[in-house]
């Protein structure tokens, strides 16, 4: 079968820790991303790449950053909705206090100022595990959503309460703003996903990655073995709400527009961990697979009735739109509670072994 792996010979250390170490993942991977970039932007529509494109990466972005967290260092999280509100609005501030700051500047920053804030509300992680810090992290959802909406300048004394993106230009070429093209903004995303994910797999694979697996599996071993447990647990809630303040100040300047506080609140919190729960926890693959299937989901199911001709009421569409979804979750998470990532892998053993019995 294609799958196999007979004649790739690792004789190097680096060849054998290698990110693909198999031809045929490498060339797939390779694949996917130049049909991402030199062939979904020409033959995608404008519904597809504003409806579901940009945003099912960004909120790929938030889940690699929640799976390193609670995927990778144990450390459960129900904050990310108010993180990424804290890179969305950074940003909007950035580029209103220095407009002439570069926009991609802006968003590592604003990815920046979540981090440190993130590393503020993971200090009670040293005494606290499990339900506990799960409490404490839903307390920063609260917080840091009343902060933004009692505090106005954070929105420049804007009346209306809102943040509105501003336009910005890199080299000529409109990057934010109502003029910016879907296309446009689709690249920035997915520039932004791939380099994010890309970055997330070297760390896991790496002392820093083993360090918060061993943290996860039996925290006490770790500490005996001379892992030290409060700057790596600091270190992946940084890492983590820099992910995430990346995704917010995305979500709003190359996919809403303008914003809110509603849209940070907690449902987009349960999203992202629904999204690492169902893709898998502890797999970069999984992010991707479980933002996919959360956000495609829904826009699949408002879709098919019409597809039959069916019509019904709104309302009644969205319930049971919620019901269904709300089932295939319960379902999956009990037939395959490691996520769809698991799914995957038993693929490709099925691959190698073929045609005989798995």
């Amino acid at each position: 079968m294609f799958y196999r792996e007979t004649g790739q010979f690792k004789t190097t250390y680096s060849n054998d820790q290698a990110i693909f170490p198999i031809a045929q993942d490498r060339w797939f991977v390779i694949a996917v991303i130049m049909v991402a970039y030199l062939v979904v932007p020409f033959i995608a529509t404008e519904y597809v790449l504003q409806a579901v494109l940009i945003p099912m990466l960004i909120f790929t972005i938030a889940a690699l950053g929640l799976n390193i967290l609670t995927g990778y260092a144990g450390l459960i999280s129900l904050g990310t909705g108010a993180f990424m509100a804290v890179g969305a609005y950074s940003a909007y501030k950035f580029t209103t206090a220095f407009p002439g700051l570069n926009i991609f500047v802006v968003f590592l920053l604003s990815g920046g100022v979540s981090a440190v804030i993130g590393i503020f509300f993971g200090i009670p992680s040293l005494r606290i595990k499990g339900f506990y810090l799960a409490v404490a992290t839903f307390a920063a959802q609260f917080f840091l959503i009343w902060m933004f909406n009692k505090v106005p300048w954070w929105v420049n004394y804007n009346s209306s309460g809102t943040i509105t993106a501003p336009p910005r230009e890199v080299f000529g070429h409109m990057m934010t703003g109502p003029y910016a093209t879907p296309e446009t903004r689709y690249l920035i995303v997915l520039t932004f996903c791939v380099v994010f994910a890309f970055m997330a797999k070297n760390l896991v694979r790496g002392r820093i990655g083993r360090h918060w697996m061993a943290i996860r599996d039996m925290d006490i071993a770790a500490e005996i073995i001379g892992i030290r447990q409060l700057p790596n647990k600091l270190l992946a809630f940084a890492i983590s709400s820099f992910y995430c303040g990346v995704a917010g100040a995305l979500l709003v300047f190359s996919y809403l527009g303008s914003a809110e506080t509603e849209a940070f609140d907690i449902v987009v919190s349960f999203d992202v961990l629904f999204m690492v729960i169902i893709g898998g926890l502890g797999s970069i693959l999984g992010s991707f697979l479980g933002a996919a299937f959360i956000w495609l989901i829904p826009i699949t199911l408002t879709n098919v009735p019409q597809l039959f001709g069916l019509t019904m009421a709104i309302d009644l569409q969205k319930h049971i739109e919620v019901m269904i979804f709300g089932s295939l979750i319960v379902i999956f998470v009990i037939f395959e509670p490691a996520g769809l990532a698991r799914l995957w892998s038993i693929g490709k053993e099925k691959l190698r072994r073929w045609p005989f019995p798995y």
